[in-house]
């Protein structure tokens, strides 16, 4: 699917630009795709233009909801088929997204861009082929490609995921020239398909699974074999668990993924909130 190319709408940014309108601005300029850039909106009394094509002033918009044009109305950015799947702002600019109102992404502290970019460090890109098991918005592809990554392979099995994507200015878009072709995009469970992924065909791994509740497949012994299986000989894995509560869930789930990581031949050790482990 290609990117949307209009502009993108929160409540904030329509508040500003009907309040310049209201001050007899003929002008704003702004912020139309979530930070990503500035640009300038021509305003008229009943509508405004942004690259020369005419939009209405939108209705009074919902907080915590972006909003795109979908050819006749500003329309929220989620999807319900089985989960409510959304788009969600952040004061960062870079969203995040929710699945019933469970908040996929760490944004309370810093940007979810930046914490990708932190975590992608860790196994250092570069000049590197690399496996991401569950794509999500793209951010560890981004930040990989912005790194050097020579190839990278990414999946997403959830296709409302996948759609999000390609209205999120923040997610990569494998066939934008700035990705030069490195990024390949499948839509796919990789619990099922890494089994047709070559023996140490990858230098490095990213591993950011929905939490244990949702996916305990992707936190199996048998997932980790094939993640060993597939990464080379002193390769890098950065395993995402989050910081779930030891006291409420009983389970330290890091320790206990640590414990599996290391069956299946890695050496591993805690980082930041997951698991860096190395390929023996």
């Amino acid at each position: 699917m290609s990117h949307y190319s209009g502009p993108l709408l929160t409540r904030p940014v329509a508040e500003k630009l009907l309040a310049a309108r209201d001050a007899g601005a003929g002008d704003w300029t702004g912020t139309l795709d979530l930070g990503r850039s500035s640009g300038q909106a021509l305003l008229q009394a009943d509508a405004w233009t942004w690259m020369e094509q005419r939009y209405p002033y939108p209705p009074k918009l919902k907080d915590r909801t972006i909003y795109y044009w979908d050819g006749e109305e500003f329309t929220p950015v989620s999807r319900f088929s089985g989960s409510l799947i959304k788009l969600v702002p952040t004061e960062w600019g870079a969203p995040t997204f929710e699945i019933d109102g469970i908040k996929m992404l760490p944004t309370s502290k810093e940007s979810p861009f930046e914490d990708a970019r932190r975590k992608v460090a860790l196994v250092e890109p570069r000049n590197k082929v690399l496996l991401d098991t569950c794509g999500g918005l793209g951010y560890f592809a981004a930040c990989c490609l912005e790194a050097g990554v020579s190839r990278i392979h990414s999946f997403e099995k959830n296709p409302d995921v996948l759609w999000l994507r390609t209205l999120n200015p923040w997610s990569p878009d494998p066939d934008a020239p700035a990705s030069g072709g490195r990024l390949q995009l499948t839509h796919a469970d990789v619990s099922q398909t890494i089994t047709q992924i070559a023996d140490a065909s990858v230098d490095a791994l990213l591993h950011d699974p929905p939490r244990f509740g949702i996916a305990g497949e992707l936190y199996s012994q048998v997932f980790y074999d094939q993640l060993a299986r597939v990464l080379r000989r002193n390769g890098r894995l950065f395993h995402y668990t989050g910081s779930p509560n030891k006291l409420t869930s009983d389970r330290d789930v890091p320790r206990e993924v640590a414990r599996r990581l290391e069956k299946a031949g890695f050496k591993a050790q805690l980082a930041l909130d997951g698991v860096l482990a190395t390929r023996r």
